[in-house]
């Protein structure tokens, strides 16, 4: 039996038609399980990027300890598998006492990211892990800094503001890296 398009959505159309008393009970049933993180509005966001980018990090630094050239990229990769890695952990157990369950893989951003680094090595690994990192230090301390200062949960937002100097840390490191290497 070959489906066209139209045929496909209006079929999908008519069972989710079909379905939505009873997925709408499952939304109410499953409403109170999900109070603390629903209160915690864009704090639970932030926490679940944090961890999806924390992932990243943690990811990437252990494929730069095995494939950089540069002493300096290796050296980078190593504290941002430590750094990370802790922090990583501070926050699964701040999550959790919020009742917000963290993602444990990648998402498809940061697994692309992976692959396409993954297929390099020497220098050109080099390069293109330090303009990935640069850049993703830059939109992290951005976030952090903005969670830090107006976030709405007094616990994530204390987390934030204490891990932003290891991030601005690591901002400045990877631009001096960056420097050294010459653009």
């Amino acid at each position: 039996m070959k489906l066209d398009c139209k045929t496909l959505a209006g079929t999908l159309a008519l069972g989710l038609l079909a379905m939505g008393p009873a997925l709408a009970q499952s939304d109410i049933k499953s409403a109170p399980q999900h109070g603390a993180a629903d209160r915690m509005g864009s704090d639970s966001s932030f926490v679940t990027k944090a961890a999806v980018g924390g992932l990243g990090e943690v990811k990437l630094g252990t494929l730069a300890t095995q494939k950089a050239s540069n002493s300096d990229v290796k050296s980078f990769g190593q504290q941002m598998v430590d750094d990370h890695g802790k922090a990583n952990d501070e926050l699964k157990q701040l999550a959790s006492s919020k009742g917000v369950t963290l993602p444990t893989s990648l998402d498809a951003k940061h697994q692309a990211t992976y692959d396409k680094l993954s297929k390099l090595d020497g220098a050109a690994f080099d390069r293109a892990y330090v303009q990935e990192m640069v850049a993703d230090h830059q939109e992290d301390v951005s976030e952090f800094r903005k969670e830090s200062q107006s976030g709405s949960d007094s616990d994530v937002k204390a987390w934030a503001a204490k891990t932003l100097p290891t991030l601005e840390h690591h901002l400045q490191m990877i631009q001096s890296i960056h420097g050294k290497m010459g653009k």
